[in-house]
Order: structure tokens, then sequence, then C-alpha cells
């Protein structure tokens, strides 16, 4: 199983952990998506920018 991961608020004035965390899912600019493995290590990083992105299934 998959998820799609969508960043819907920008990183700008965020902090330094929230900002790797995007980039670490390869999310960084408005608008960018990615399918990433439901596993819980993508659980725990959609976790701690829940509020920036939107999580689907795929």
């Amino acid at each position: 199983m998959a998820i799609n991961i969508e960043l819907i608020k920008s990183l700008n004035g965020r902090s330094d952990k929230q900002v790797a965390t995007a980039n670490s899912l390869g999310l960084r600019k408005i608008g960018d998506k990615t399918c990433q493995p439901d596993n819980p290590q993508t659980k725990g990083k959609v976790k701690v920018i829940s509020h920036l992105i939107k999580v689907t299934e795929a």
C-alpha cells in the first residue's frame, strides 16, 4: 500500500525540522505531490507536518 501526499501550505517561516521533514518526503514547493509507502516511518513524518499537507490513499 502507498499514500499520496501533497504540500498545500508554504514552508516559509516553518521550523528547520518541518522543512527538513518535507524535503525528505520530496516536497519543496506548494503543489508538489509524492507517493510514499504506508509504513511507520512515513506516518511519523506525516504527523510532524500534518498541518501543511493533504494525505490520500493511493
